[in-house]
């Protein structure tokens, strides 16, 4: 066995065992850290692939941004463990259900994958002396420009609209600070002059 093998095994055991311990997991932050894991060793398996710019994907998005993102979600919110686990003993025989299918399906596509029921064909194939990186931006940024260009413009909309059906109008009196009555402030608009008689005082 070699020591490229040992690393394959080691990362492949695991990413399996943190899986496992994120839906078995009953602290929901402790779950999600174990998810962190989980998006590592999945990165160390594509670099031992060769495919470095997937793992860079993984660890920058899923770990850095979306992964972060649970965290602070399970923080602020108040998660209720008991509610959920009755809720999910009580979807228990579906939940299982739909897992046997999964794994059919799984066994199915690797049986058939095994067998060589295909023929392999390489539509961009990847010259040796290029770098792994380097390929991938050149049919992105040439072949699938736009495509790509669109994808960014639809999610682009997607996040203004998101901000837009969130937003709630302001109805409570809030103290705003603006600059342009700041700027045009002159004696006459901004000081008043009373005179109080000695004993009355005034009313504020």
């Amino acid at each position: 066995m070699t020591f490229i093998e040992i690393l394959f095994y080691l990362f492949s055991f695991v990413l399996i065992a943190s899986a496992v311990t994120v839906i078995s997991a009953r602290n929901t932050v402790h779950a999600v850290m174990f998810l962190v894991l989980a998006f590592l060793n999945a990165a160390a398996l594509f670099i031992i692939l060769g495919a470095e710019f997937m793992a860079m994907l993984l660890i920058v998005v899923y770990v850095g941004a979306i992964a972060v993102l649970f965290l602070f979600v399970v923080m602020m919110l108040d998660v209720d463990s008991q509610k959920i686990k009755g809720e999910i003993n009580r979807h228990l025989p579906l939940l299982i259900l739909i897992s046997l299918v999964m794994f059919a399906e799984f066994f199915m596509i690797i049986k058939f994958s095994g067998a060589k029921y295909y023929e392999t064909k390489i539509l961009f194939p990847t010259p040796k002396e290029v770098h792994n990186i380097n390929a991938i931006g050149d049919v992105l940024y040439t072949d699938f420009i736009l495509p790509f260009q669109i994808s960014g413009a639809i999610l682009f909309v997607a996040m203004i609209g998101a901000i837009v059906l969130t937003l709630k109008e302001e109805t409570r009196f809030i103290r705003k600070q603006k600059i342009s009555d700041q700027v045009f402030r002159n004696k006459e608009n901004s000081m008043e002059i009373v005179k109080v008689k000695s004993g009355v005082g005034i009313n504020l």
